[in-house]
């Protein structure tokens, strides 16, 4: 169980480094900012064995980028993390948001989301005939496995879904949200329970980029002030989140339907990037939370 100490230990949870890894501008200035708050910080790598976990009061989940190559196994760590110490997000949370299947939880309940369909290995897509739509895996990060089509692609689209059940991958289909190159995509990100800030970026999928195909995940991304409609549509998404969990941290994206009005295009609750580097005065908030976290 977790520790209890006068001087809390915390571990900001990464990865290794690699080829299809984005570095974390926000880790080093994370780490540095709890020790000069007066916590023992330092960051582990989620797949190292000779980390004690047990030893830490709290373990942070932050860039472990590349989860989603390995999400069962990644699951199977949280759960072994978080029965000797508190992890944030909790291990349920870990196992129920590493699959984009939550949208249609989400949906069920009453949240606006973007319309999805799945398709498991096995089962042939069924591929939209007369509008814009994006293929992508229920596992994904940074745009990882994902493209936009328009319906004369469609044998291009197939042989993606094909790719992706060979690899073990649930594949998803949405309409491509049109708004998102005029309005952009929202980032509202929550930390300790509290709108934390926001931001807008632009359009990620281009046309004629391929599905394997490496993609600025965060193009343009800029500080943004959320209308009420944003705000009251990512608080509905975080109070659907099954067994009404002790969120530490939440990224809520959004993006504008057809008829205007919010819709979730993505809840991360594993991993999300905090962006800090665009938000500076956000850290402080942000070490207070671990720290009251870890204590």
């Amino acid at each position: 169980m977790p520790r209890t100490s006068v001087t809390p230990r915390t571990a900001l949870v990464t990865c290794r480094p690699g080829p299809h890894v984005s570095e974390d501008r926000d880790l080093p200035v994370l780490v540095r900012a709890l020790e000069e708050a007066g916590a023992r910080a330092s960051a582990e790598v989620w797949d190292d064995d000779g980390v004690d976990w047990g030893a830490f009061d709290l373990a942070v989940i932050r860039s472990t980028w590349d989860y989603s190559w390995r999400a069962d196994e990644f699951t199977a760590w949280a759960e072994k993390c978080g029965q000797v110490t508190r992890l944030a997000n909790p291990a349920g949370v870990v196992r129920w948001n590493t699959d984009k299947r939550y949208l249609g939880d989400l949906a069920e309940v009453g949240v606006p989301t973007v319309p999805t369909r799945y398709t498991a290995p096995g089962e042939v897509p069924e591929l939209p005939g007369d509008h814009e739509y994006v293929v992508k895996p229920t596992s994904g990060a940074g745009a990882r496995f994902a493209a936009r089509y328009t319906p004369d692609e469609h044998a291009t689209a197939v042989r993606q879904v094909e790719r992706m059940h060979a690899e073990g991958f649930t594949a998803m289909v949405q309409p491509y949200v049109r708004s998102i190159d005029t309005a952009g995509e929202r980032a509202l990100q929550f930390f300790g329970g509290r709108l934390l800030h926001a931001s807008r970026k632009g359009a990620v999928l281009t046309p004629g980029t391929p599905y394997d195909e490496r993609k600025v995940a965060h193009p343009g991304l800029e500080p943004w002030t959320p209308a009420p409609a944003e705000l009251a549509v990512a608080e509905s998404a975080l109070a659907a989140v099954p067994d009404a969990p002790e969120l530490l941290y939440a990224r809520v994206d959004l993006v504008d339907g057809e008829d205007g009005r919010p819709r979730v295009m993505e809840l991360e609750l594993v991993e999300p990037n905090l962006f800090l580097w665009l938000h500076e005065r956000s850290l402080p908030r942000v070490v207070e939370a671990v720290l009251d976290a870890a204590r």
